[in-house]
């Protein structure tokens, strides 16, 4: 009985398209009304409580869960120099290292027993904490929560347990290409004096007691640093009381945050070459871009996904993976920066005869986009599926409130959301062709490649490119593997 519903609702939706129309001979002669939807507005749902705290709340009865999620005003670029890798302990050990009132061990056992789920960690630009428990059983997870947040035991014994997988993990830094690929690029395009590339090390680890994670925790968390994002079975008068009370008379006063760094110190143009012992090599290119304020920002994102963001339907996966076959995966991204700025990267991992022939067919289709315009269909394609996408940024209440969370502490524009497809759709494709042509600058590019150098040098006889003579402003610069414990260059 329950697999004929299923399948007659299934039909019913497959019809649903047709009800007004005659059933087309072809799927792709079906025709839609344009998708109706407004997005949340955060003001509707934001309450400032008496501590300062900032929470986005809605109601959502769906499933007897309440889902509590934070976002703290704490990160690595507080780390004290010689103590790399205290903020990413700090956060971690909130939640393993057990509370003033109950052991590690007992902590996880009273949050296993109430069939509840919590975490904290904190990261490069953000901290967060998480509570994910059942609404019955809300008072008394709550409370743990927040005792969890304020009294953090930082147990000896866990924080040892960290500290000696945070070194076994040291040991393995080199061990992976992905891994060195993606460290060296956010080092290139950074700067070694940026504060994302501060590496913890045996040194700095060593440095670090655990009455340094208590002093972090008492110098950096306080209510008014912290954003929540609330939703689930309750009524939301209710619940705004049961956070006031939880989290009233914290016993510190309100922290003085320094700012985020907002400048990087990027590398020089051209070519830099790692040796790895493996059969295929990582290909990174791209350079510094633009903040999310910049005006260009919709018409960028437009044009890489047209470039390579778009999965099979951009040129670079089209050009690379269908038409040659030369990678699994190809393509470029954009990201645009909030604190400092962001950055354009294309990329790909190829066998590495190939190396040099699939990096010329991607700097290839980056000249094309910058010389002529982009095809109707190519900007038709993206746009449609930018803006019919769109709704699925709110497809549940915790998520939305979580986007209202994060452009809080973000400062994003208070419109964006309202005006994003209005934006999206006035996109040209002169826009594009200007974007491309303002900010793809291939004089300007870093380009990475880790692998074994001397058979990527080999390169295919039906291809005779080299990557030397890729290398923008033809400058070439051999990086040695960084000690992994040090993280220091030889």
């Amino acid at each position: 009985m329950t697999r004929y519903f299923a399948v007659a609702a299934l039909a019913a939706l497959l019809a649903a398209p047709a009800a007004s129309q005659e059933i087309p001979a072809r799927p792709d002669q079906l025709t839609f009304a344009p998708i109706a939807f407004e997005p949340p507005v955060a003001r509707d749902h934001r309450v400032v409580l008496e501590n300062g705290m900032v929470v986005f709340i809605a109601e959502d009865r769906a499933l007897p869960l309440v889902n509590i999620s934070i976002t703290l005003q704490v990160g690595s670029w507080l780390d004290p120099p010689g103590q790399e890798g205290l903020a990413s302990l700090t956060g971690s050990q909130i939640r393993r290292g057990g509370t003033k009132s109950l052991t590690a061990e007992e902590l996880d056992e009273r949050f296993d027993f109430l069939a509840a789920q919590a975490s904290t960690g904190f990261g490069d630009t953000s901290g967060g904490a998480s509570l994910n428990c059942l609404a019955d059983n809300l008072d008394e997870a709550l409370a743990l929560f927040v005792e969890m947040l304020r009294e953090p035991r930082f147990q000896q014994d866990r924080l040892d347990l960290a500290k000696e997988q945070s070194l076994q993990q040291m040991k393995k830094r080199n061990d992976d290409s992905a891994d060195i690929e993606g460290r060296e690029w956010n080092v290139l395009l950074c700067g070694e004096n940026h504060f994302t590339n501060r590496f913890t090390t045996e040194a700095s680890l060593g440095a670090i007691a655990r009455d340094d994670l208590a002093a972090f925790h008492r110098k950096y968390l306080h209510p008014s640093h912290m954003i929540a994002a609330v939703s689930g079975a309750f009524d939301k008068a209710d619940m705004l009381r049961r956070l006031e009370e939880a989290f009233a008379d914290w016993p510190t006063t309100p922290p003085d945050v320094a700012p985020i760094p907002d400048t990087i110190e990027t590398a020089a143009p051209g070519l830099y070459r790692i040796e790895k012992d493996v059969n295929q090599g990582r290909v990174s290119l791209g350079l510094p871009m633009v903040k999310r304020d910049h005006p260009d920002v919709y018409a960028l994102e437009v044009m890489n996904d047209i470039l390579g963001g778009s999965g099979f339907t951009s040129r670079i996966t089209k050009t690379v993976r269908s038409n040659e076959g030369l990678a699994y995966s190809a393509g470029s991204g954009i990201r645009f920066g909030v604190w400092y700025p962001g950055r354009f990267r294309a990329g790909f991992q190829s066998k590495s005869p190939t190396v040099a022939w699939a990096t010329e067919l991607v700097l290839g289709e980056i000249r094309r986009i910058r010389e002529e315009s982009v095809t109707e269909e190519e900007l038709t394609t993206i746009k449609s599926s930018l803006i019919e996408s769109f709704p699925s940024n709110f497809n549940s209440k915790a998520r939305s409130m979580g986007i209202f969370a994060s452009d809080e502490y973000t400062g994003r524009e208070p419109d964006y959301w309202k005006t994003y497809r209005d934006r999206i759709r006035a996109v040209t494709a002169e826009d594009v062709l200007r974007v491309a042509r303002a900010h793809l600058l291939p004089e300007k590019m870093i380009m990475l490649v880790v692998g074994r150098q001397a058979d990527i040098d080999q390169g295919d006889a039906k291809h005779p490119v080299t990557l030397v003579s890729l290398a923008p402003q033809g400058k070439v610069t051999e990086l040695p593997l960084r000690d992994p414990m040090t993280m220091k260059m030889p």
